[in-house]
């Protein structure tokens, strides 16, 4: 299974040197802002605030589609570690990851000299922070940002029947409150049946769920992600599949991967909420 994005952890980009500023009569040379984003969510961030900030993206099937990412290297492909040399190559100011999956790559950038940002977005207080946090070192303006989250949100319904989401089979994975899926369920007022439960699973954020537990909880809607895995035709072979009120009620409904268990960008998160919203 895919991991999902994952709190944001923000290494100080610059400290204050104590000194006066220099005589009016002198020059202060400014430092060009270029930056490498190792996620197609950071690239995008960078991109919206200031487009000529990024010098470096991730090899990403969301970026590959997007025209404003078209003429931008890629120092990174799939699951494979960034390369190195390449990112050093372009003389960044600042290198954005992920926790958990670019640690050592930004280990080795800081112990080169590197500025480095590590990443992890568990909710949308989180996108919110990292948002306002790169407009800062931008020197860019956040808000229309933060106002297409708020347009995002708005769309959300009063009430909503129990929800529950499925992210994979052996063994069945679902998100609790502590997870970016989590907390978009959360914060779009739809009731997830799993939002307070607890258990062992190798994911931060998710739980494995018993089929006893389906079946206990017995949601009246299934929200299915579609990691490119057919997991939906995979999950009607399942002996609970048709004791469910979701299933024998036709609540059955197919999500990306990206948006709601990785954020992945503003867009697909944007598609998501409308999707959400429409549904509910």
């Amino acid at each position: 299974m895919k991991l999902p994005l994952p709190l944001l952890v923000l290494l100080p980009l610059a400290a204050c040197s104590g000194q006066d500023s220099p005589p009016a009569t002198e020059t202060t040379e400014t430092t060009e802002t270029r930056i490498v984003a190792l996620t197609s969510l950071s690239a995008d961030l960078v991109q919206t605030l200031d487009g000529d900030a990024l010098v470096g993206i991730p090899g990403n099937e969301l970026l590959r589609g997007d025209d404003r990412f078209a003429d931008l290297p890629t120092v990174s492909e799939g699951r494979t570690e960034p390369n190195l040399e390449q990112i050093v190559a372009l003389e960044p100011t600042l290198v954005i990851g992920a926790a958990g999956f670019h640690d050592r790559t930004l280990q080795r950038l800081a112990d080169l000299g590197t500025p480095t940002l590590t990443t992890e977005v568990n909710s949308w207080a989180d996108l919110r922070d990292l948002t306002t946090s790169l407009a800062d070192t931008l020197a860019a303006d956040p808000q229309p940002l933060v106002a297409r989250y708020d347009a995002c949100l708005a769309q959300a319904p009063d009430t909503s029947p129990t929800t529950l989401v499925l992210v994979s089979r052996q063994p069945l994975l679902t998100p609790n409150q502590s997870s970016w899926a989590g907390d978009f369920l959360t914060q779009f007022r739809i009731e997830n049946v799993a939002a307070d439960l607890q258990g062992d699973s190798p994911f931060a954020g998710y739980i494995t769920l018993p089929e006893e537990k389906v079946l206990a909880a017995n949601p009246e809607v299934l929200l299915i992600v579609d990691a490119g895995e057919n997991l939906l035709e995979q999950l009607k072979g399942e002996p609970f599949w048709g004791q469910i009120k979701a299933t024998q009620q036709n609540q059955v409904h197919s999500f990306d991967y990206f948006g709601l268990v990785n954020p992945g960008s503003i867009a697909s998160i944007e598609r998501i909420c409308t999707q959400l919203g429409n549904l509910f």
